[in-house]
């Protein structure tokens, strides 16, 4: 049991079959390359409440397995959170309401320099209140008699930089106020609230912002979801939204954050699922269906201006597959950005029909003013029962082309192509889909 001095090169193993990496976030990139080399067949566990948006992503993807453990501990309470301003008034509350309960207090303030000013003032504040300094320019000696200081209940009030991020478990400490807190991570905001409530009290957790100040979109993204996931046990949802605002990274590079390419970022991960399936021996439909049609059909930035937004709705276009999703979808979109336009409904019912006719081998779908024709990709199919008696059905007209490649030519009974294709879905929903 050791710390990174495990890494160290003059560091050698007789026959190490397992490592177990606690507090996974806190390892870099060339950290986790020595641990590939210690041993060619070494098994990994590694332990984290907010895994890094890249293990997270190679996890969901299906590179490592990954099992959650969301069961609190016996008698354990949500935190009460809050995103405020920093003001002295909810200091002074704050420490009051703590003394009054017998119980501690956490200050984040994370800037060395300035830090025993900070302190100074907060006992200007509140003078009755036993208020200590610790962070980590101190000496090992100097901090340790902090904690201890803190820890037998010799002070109310600590006043303290990051370090007190992890392992420190003091259950009398049920209040935390941290400043700045937009400059700090997602998964680092998670890690400080779960200082508090480590007992059967309730704990209270300020997130707090200097006034007037403001923010970046991330930073509001961030705080927005500390703020959502208060529940216990949300340390998985928190690495789910941090993956989404940070990025997945590279799995191959040093990255271990960010996008890979914001528009090539889906086809990224499913050429890398079915690299995985081949290795797992899983078998994949290769068919990618190509849709000509002339329909308006697109995300204005009119609508939708900022890009994250815009890129994630993509995504959820993207996995359209019934008419449920597109209907979930639209009331989504109308609750955050008023009525759904036209061209952006229509290019969810295209995608919706490109999904579909991928599960049936149809490799082209051509919808024009003319007619409506789709191209199987295998002749196979179209001898399917369902597949035959949807085409007899005289509502959607099909004929079927003599060609290389099978071809049903469509004569649905209406005007618009909108209509053709809400009809060539209805066909493929009918078909058995």
């Amino acid at each position: 049991v050791a710390t990174h001095r495990l890494l160290s090169k003059d560091v050698q193993f007789k026959d190490l079959g397992l490592l177990v990496l606690d507090e996974e976030q806190r390892f870099g990139v060339q950290h986790k390359e020595k641990l590939k080399v210690l041993k060619n067949n070494l098994n990994v566990l590694t332990l984290s409440a907010t895994p890094i948006p890249r293990t997270l992503n190679m996890s969901l993807i299906g590179v490592r397995d990954i099992s959650v453990l969301d069961t609190p501990p016996v008698d354990r309470l949500p935190v009460q959170t809050s995103v405020t301003e920093l003001t002295d008034a909810l200091i002074e509350d704050t420490i009051k309401r703590e003394l009054a309960r017998d119980g501690q207090v956490f200050i984040l303030y994370n800037k060395v320099d300035s830090i025993n000013r900070f302190a100074d003032e907060v006992r200007a504040i509140v003078p009755e209140a036993r208020v200590i300094v610790g962070h980590g320019q101190m000496s090992s000696d100097e901090l340790e008699d902090v904690i201890e200081t803190f820890y037998s209940k010799k002070a109310d009030v600590l006043v303290c930089t990051t370090i007190i991020e992890n392992g420190i478990d003091i259950k009398d400490a049920n209040s935390l106020i941290v400043c700045d807190a937009d400059c700090l991570g997602l998964s680092q905001l998670y890690q400080l609230r779960g200082r508090v409530g480590r007992s059967n009290k309730i704990a209270y957790a300020y997130f707090t912002v200097s006034p007037n100040k403001v923010l970046t979109d991330q930073a509001l993204k961030r705080l927005n979801a500390i703020m959502d996931y208060t529940e216990l046990g949300s340390g998985f949802k928190i690495a789910m939204r941090d993956l989404e605002i940070r990025g997945a990274g590279s799995i191959l590079g040093r990255e271990q954050h960010g996008h890979i390419e914001k528009v090539g970022y889906d086809m990224y991960c499913k050429l890398l699922q079915e690299a995985v399936d081949d290795i797992r021996g899983i078998s994949h439909n290769n068919v990618i269906c190509q849709v000509d049609a002339l329909i308006d059909a697109y995300l204005s930035t009119d609508y939708v201006s900022d890009e994250n937004a815009r890129l994630k709705i993509f995504r959820d276009i993207l996995d359209i597959h019934s008419k449920d999703d597109v209907y979930n979808l639209e009331k989504r979109m109308k609750d955050s950005f008023g009525d759904v336009p036209a061209p952006l409904s229509n290019l969810m019912h295209i995608s919706l029909a490109k999904n579909l006719a991928q599960d049936m081998l149809i490799e082209h779908i051509v919808i024009n003013n003319i007619d409506c024709v789709i191209t199987f990709n295998n002749v196979e199919f179209l001898k399917s029962e369902k597949i035959m008696d949807a085409m007899l059905d005289e509502k959607n007209g099909a004929t079927i082309l003599n060609e290389a490649k099978p071809r049903v030519k469509f004569n649905f009974k209406v005007k618009t192509n909108i209509e053709k294709l809400d009809s060539l879905i209805d066909f493929m929903l009918q078909a058995g889909a």
